[in-house]
C-alpha cells in the first residue's frame, strides 16, 4: 500500500462497492462504507467471508480484515479524513451530480474522488462543481477484488495530478489501471462487451445457437485466446510470420465483408422473454452463490496462470 493512501471511503455498497471494500481492506487500508440499505452490516460480513480466501490466494494477509472495515452512518461520516473515495451509486446523471457536489464539499481537499460509473463520463456530472479537478472515473469489472482492470477516465476538468494519483492508487491495491484519454459513453471495456453481446443476442434470436452453446464457444476459443493475448496481439499472431500486416492484407477484406452481415437483435418483449427463458433453462438450476463461486474460482485459476513469474514479464 502506498503511504499516500491510508483511508478509503466506499460510497454505495452493492456488488461492486462491497467488492471494492474487501479489496481495499485486503491491502491494509482503513475502509469506511456507507449505503442506506438496512442490511449493510450483514452484507459486509458476507462479502468479507467470501472474499477473504480469494484475497489470501492472491498473496494478501487477511488477518484482521473485518477490523479494517467500518460502517458509516452517511456520506459525510464516510469521507471524513479519507484519502480516496470510490463512488458506486446508480447510473443516473442527476444522482451523481448531487452526490459529487456533496463529496467535493465534505471530503478533504487532497482526497481523490473516483466513480465506478459503467457508462457515464465524468464530464456529464461535474460541470457545475467548484472543484472538478480531482474527480474522474475508475471503472472496474465485476468483481473488482478479482478482476484486475480499472479504466481510468479523466473528465475535461480533471487535473493531470489526479490522473497520476489515481493510477498510483489502483496499482497500490494490485489493480491494472489503463488511462483512456477520450471520454466516450461506456468507455472501452463495456463497448467491446456490448459489441460481442449484440451479436450473441442476434445469433440466439435467429436460432443459430443456444445461450449455453454460445457460452461454450466463447469459453473454448475467444475467451481462452483473449485472456492471454487480447484481440490485437491475437490477430498479429494469427497472421503467422507476416503478422498483423499479413492478416490485414489477406484476411481483412473478407472480415470487412462479414461486418456488413453482423446482425441487430430485435429484443422486443417476445424475443426478450424467449431469451430469458433460454438462459434460465441453461443455468437456472443452480443458485447465484454457486455460480459466482465457480466463476471466481476459475478466474483465480486463470489469474494465477497469467501472473508474471520474472521481472522482465512484470515490466511489460
Amino acid at each position: 500500500m502506498s503511504e499516500s493512501f491510508g483511508t478509503a471511503a466506499v460510497v454505495g455498497a452493492g456488488t461492486i462497492g462491497l467488492s471494492w471494500a474487501a479489496l481495499f481492506a485486503g491491502h491494509g487500508l482503513t475502509v469506511r462504507v456507507t449505503d442506506p440499505r438496512p442490511d449493510l452490516a450483514e452484507a459486509i460480513d458476507n462479502q468479507l467471508s467470501v472474499a477473504a480466501p480469494q484475497l489470501a490466494a492472491q498473496g494478501l494477509d487477511v488477518r484482521g480484515l473485518a477490523d479494517r472495515v467500518r460502517l458509516a452512518a452517511d456520506v459525510t461520516e464516510a469521507v471524513r479524513g479519507a484519502d480516496v473515495v470510490q463512488e458506486n451509486g446508480p447510473e443516473d446523471v442527476a444522482f451523481k451530480q448531487e452526490l459529487f457536489a456533496t463529496l467535493v464539499r465534505e471530503a478533504p481537499a487532497h482526497a481523490l474522488l473516483l466513480s465506478s460509473s459503467s457508462a457515464i463520463p465524468a464530464t456529464a456530472f461535474t460541470g457545475d462543481l467548484d472543484d472538478a479537478g480531482r474527480v474522474l472515473i475508475g471503472h472496474p469489472f465485476n468483481p473488482p477484488h478479482l478482476v484486475p482492470l480499472v479504466e481510468v477516465v479523466p473528465g475535461v476538468r480533471t487535473g493531470e495530478e489526479a490522473v497520476a494519483r489515481a493510477v498510483e492508487f489502483y496499482r497500490s491495491v494490485g489493480r491494472t489501471p489503463v488511462v483512456e484519454r477520450q471520454e466516450i459513453p461506456g468507455f472501452v471495456g463495456n463497448r467491446l462487451q456490448n459489441a460481442l453481446s449484440r451479436e450473441a443476442l442476434y445469433l440466439v434470436e435467429q436460432g443459430v445457437v443456444s445461450p449455453a452453446d454460445l457460452d461454450t464457444i466463447v469459453r473454448n476459443s475467444l475467451g481462452l485466446r483473449w485472456s492471454t493475448v487480447g484481440p490485437f496481439l491475437g490477430a498479429h499472431l494469427g497472421g503467422g510470420p507476416g503478422g498483423y500486416r499479413h492478416m490485414a492484407e489477406h484476411i481483412g477484406p473478407s472480415m470487412r465483408r462479414m461486418w456488413d452481415g453482423l446482425g441487430t437483435p430485435e429484443q422486443g418483449p417476445e424475443q426478450t422473454e424467449a431469451l430469458i427463458e433460454a438462459v434460465e433453462h441453461a443455468y437456472g438450476d443452480r443458485s447465484y452463490a454457486e455460480l459466482t463461486e465457480e466463476r471466481d474460482r476459475k478466474q483465480l485459476a486463470v489469474l494465477s496462470a497469467l501472473r508474471p513469474h520474472t521481472p522482465e514479464e512484470n515490466a511489460r
